[in-house]
This record gives structure tokens, sequence and C-alpha cells, in this order.
């Protein structure tokens, strides 16, 4: 998933997104013990993706603190 497509995202998709893809890494990592995968670089993919998301949650809760310790001024 690109960085801009995340940015489009609404927060509450952004969560909700990032659920599905910490999931779907889990899965993957756990057929990948199991038995070999095809594609073992679709788990890197799903690692980073789950980065890029989580680091996006992060970064919108840093402003929203700021934005709301401003209005309290």
């Amino acid at each position: 998933m690109k960085q801009e497509v995340i940015r489009e995202l609404s927060t509450p998709e952004l969560i909700e997104r990032l659920e599905e893809e910490r999931i779907q890494l889990s899965k993957l990592k756990m057929n990948h013990a199991i038995s070999p995968l095809e594609n073992p670089n679709k788990i890197k993919v799903y690692r980073r993706t789950v980065a890029r998301l989580a680091t996006e949650v992060v970064k919108r809760k840093k402003v929203a603190a700021v934005v709301k310790k401003d209005s309290n001024k």
C-alpha cells in the first residue's frame, strides 16, 4: 500500500485497515512456518505496510494532541 493511499484514509478506516493487515501478516507467518510460501517476500511487504499504517496512526494522534493542547490555551 502506497503512502499516498494511506494518507487519504480517514482515521477510523486507518485503524480498521491496520488491524486487518496485522491479522493477515500473522496468518502469513503461520502458513510460512508450517510450509514454505511460494513468495516469502509477501511477509516483508505486509510487515512494511503494517509499519506505515501504525506510523500514520501515531502521527495523527500526536497532531490531535497538539491541536487539543493549543485549543485549551
